[in-house]
């Protein structure tokens, strides 16, 4: 698999067979901030969100202030369909934290992928009345083809990308059974370039379910595969997938501006994902973030697994979520659950 940046390649390298990747070391947990909730009010998100910022600012000293592009993105989540996406009362409340912070309006944008699941989940205006959830904030919907480069992309001999319930070929569904792309075409993967181009730095806001390809969906999955074109193959793959996600969440260009990851756990499910079945879902009133999402995701596997072994269900293998330890070897972040560094901010109870 390569990944080419600007008609260059960059070389990621994997050897399968029980060797390891050709990459960094794994990188030092970062800190794990959280914060509680009460009422999961627009209000309730604000006040968690700005006093994780500053403490973020105090014990890191990054200000995250506009830099020379005056711009930052908010990767949402919207892809399990209505009843489980990012929650409107956090984005709302990152967006007056960035406000505060000098941010125009007009320059902190909303970046999802499908427009039909991004409208059902409210992201997008009703058809019906035509009300705009996030007025003067842009919605960049990726599936749109605006917002793709066709010198930035990710390649792999994987063919042209399935659709994830009848596992047809969505290009051919949708060209009556006739594909109209070349086989060229067919292997890249076109990453979204607002998030890394345009804005001086983004941040990751995903939803966590289980996946039955890669054991977890969260803020790697989010970041890579929900973040790029023609990428549903790879749902289809559980050989390639977990290299897929590894590799497109390193890419330095991406990481760069990948400043935080904000998660809820207003609402996470730990079966039967990455669509939404409200039977098994969970809930619990913490705001967590961090700068590492291999150390969020690899957290998050072990609160799937206590729901699922209390509901009698078989846990996510180290096996199933070996996209976790491929990441970590890329020196993407850390899988070490044990060693992490909890910051405790505002009410402890």
């Amino acid at each position: 698999m390569r990944l080419y940046l600007q008609k260059t390649i960059l070389a990621l390298a994997l050897v399968w067979g029980g060797s390891a990747f050709a990459a960094d070391k794994a990188a030092p947990a970062s800190p794990v901030w959280e914060h509680k909730l009460s009422d999961f009010s627009e209000g309730d998100y604000r006040y968690a969100v700005e006093q994780l910022f500053q403490n973020y600012e105090r014990t890191l000293g990054h200000k995250l202030v506009p830099g020379a592009k005056k711009k930052v993105g908010l990767k949402i989540y919207a892809d399990s369909g209505p009843g489980l996406a990012t929650p409107f009362g956090l984005v709302r409340g990152i967006i007056v934290a960035l406000e505060k912070r000098g941010f125009a309006s007009e320059n902190i944008f909303l970046v999802g992928l499908n427009p039909l699941r991004l409208r059902l989940t409210g992201f997008l205006p009703s058809l019906a009345t035509g009300v705009v959830p996030f007025p003067g904030h842009p919605v960049y919907v990726l599936e749109s083809g605006k917002f793709y480069d066709p010198v930035w992309f990710y390649d792999s001999p994987l063919p042209s990308r399935f659709d994830p319930v009848t596992n047809d070929r969505a290009v051919e569904m949708a060209a009556g059974g006739k594909s109209t792309t070349t086989t060229e075409e067919d292997r890249k993967s076109f990453l979204a370039t607002p998030l890394f181009l345009d804005a001086d730095f983004w941040i990751n806001l995903p939803v966590y379910t289980d996946h039955p390809v890669l054991g977890i969906n969260g803020a790697l999955v989010n970041a890579t595969l929900w973040n790029a074109s023609n990428t549903f193959r790879f749902f289809k793959s559980p050989a390639t997938a977990p290299a897929a996600v590894a590799e497109m969440s390193a890419i330095p260009e991406l990481r760069e501006g990948w400043a935080l990851n904000i998660v809820s756990l207003q609402l996470y499910q730990f079966i039967g994902g990455p669509y939404f079945n409200s039977l098994y879902t969970a809930s619990e009133p913490r705001l967590l973030m961090s700068a590492d999402p291999v150390i969020l995701d690899a957290y998050m596997v072990e609160k799937l697994n206590t729901a699922r072994k209390k509901a009698g269900f078989v846990p996510i293998s180290d096996d199933d979520a070996r996209m976790l330890d491929f990441a970590q070897q890329l020196g993407v972040g850390s899988t070490d659950v044990k060693h992490v560094r909890w910051e405790q901010v505002g009410d402890t109870r």
